[in-house]
């Protein structure tokens, strides 16, 4: 399935961070959390069902919803790190426009952005989590 075992950690990471976020985060981090795992299994998907030409649109549109979904969470919740990673899914919606509208073919920089913004992504979801988890603890005690 994966010729490189960098995607194999990449869902690892994401799974544990989601799990996580899961286990120990509020409302918010496990709105964040759901989202963004529901639309990574789309993009397995996509990537595993469509052909070449609609990837793109696909991708596009699977971005446009988690940011959208990022945008309810943020005004919802009013939570620093949802803003944050709504600005980063809108970068990474900028990135997949720009690609979709120039017929550009995605390449290594394309990759590289799209890791490090899906990354990014799941550090917000990680500090959130701990930033709720920490205030939990410090209601409790």
């Amino acid at each position: 399935m994966y010729q490189s075992p960098l995607p194999m950690i990449g869902w690892a990471a994401t799974l544990a961070v989601l799990g996580f976020a899961w286990w120990k985060g509020g409302s918010a981090e496990r709105y964040g959390a759901s989202l963004k795992l529901i639309t990574s299994l789309v993009a397995f998907a996509v990537h595993h069902m469509l052909n070449q030409e609609t990837i793109s649109i696909a991708l596009l549109v699977a971005d446009g919803v988690l940011a959208v979904g990022f945008l309810i969470l943020a005004i919802r919740y009013s939570s620093l790190w949802i803003g944050a990673a709504m600005l980063l899914q809108a970068g990474q919606f900028s990135l997949h426009a720009y690609y979709l509208v120039a017929e550009l073919q995605r390449d290594r920089f394309y990759a590289i952005a799209n890791n490090l913004v899906t990354l990014a992504i799941l550090l917000c979801i990680l500090a959130g989590t701990i930033i709720a988890w920490r205030a939990r603890m410090r209601a409790q005690a």
